[in-house]
């Protein structure tokens, strides 16, 4: 099912109905500022594992997932000095930061590690949804692992639709990810590089 959402003004009747089905412990498609991503609720345990087998990912890749605002990382992850300034420097934006987990993080999303990734897209749909559920969601680009991810809404629907919920539209995207940077430690060091600068990383 695709449900098309105003990306500048989302409404909040289809918001809620989609925060509805997260709620339930559904699986979906939805867009981030990067491309589009597929998720669930992170304290549903099927959802999760339902996104590990559509994916084809191996369990020992943790996903990361999505707070709605800064106020709500300091829930889930241990967040020194340091790395507090960098979040709130490029928050929201197209980063993934690793960050040391808290206890309330559920086992399936914790690297051997006990690390997190967190993501706070500048993109309204998405934050608003986490604000609706009332807590994060579960954020993994929309595609097979070792695939390019899916900008265009109705190619998500034609090829991953069967397995979700809902697929929700927010216009076309970019087939880009997210640049990953570690804070674990005293400097940030770059994992992945993606549309997000990482100049000020020192690299």
């Amino acid at each position: 099912m695709l449900l098309s959402i105003n990306p500048d003004n989302p409404q909040a009747r289809l918001i809620s109905k989609v925060a509805e089905v997260l709620g339930r412990g559904g699986v979906i498609a939805y867009p981030t500022d990067t491309t589009y991503g597929i998720g669930c609720s992170i304290f549903s345990k099927k959802g999760i594992e339902r996104i590990y087998l559509l994916k084809q990912r191996e369990k020992k890749k943790p996903f990361s997932f999505i707070c709605s605002e800064l106020s709500e990382v300091a829930r889930y992850a241990k967040v020194s000095n340091y790395a507090y300034k960098i979040l709130k420097r490029y928050l929201p934006g197209p980063y993934t930061f690793v960050i040391d987990a808290t206890s309330v993080v559920p086992d399936l999303l914790v690297t051997k590690q006990k690390t997190v990734g967190i993501r706070i897209p500048d993109n309204r749909i998405c934050i608003a949804l986490v604000k609706e559920l009332g807590h994060p969601i579960v954020t993994t680009s929309a595609n097979l692992s070792g695939e390019e991810p899916i900008g265009d809404p109705m190619e998500v629907e034609r090829t991953l639709g069967k397995q979700l919920d809902l697929v929700v539209d927010g216009g076309n995207l970019t087939a880009d990810v997210s640049s990953v940077v570690s804070l674990i430690g005293d400097y940030p060091q770059v994992l992945r590089r993606g549309i997000g600068d990482v100049s000020w990383c020192g690299e």
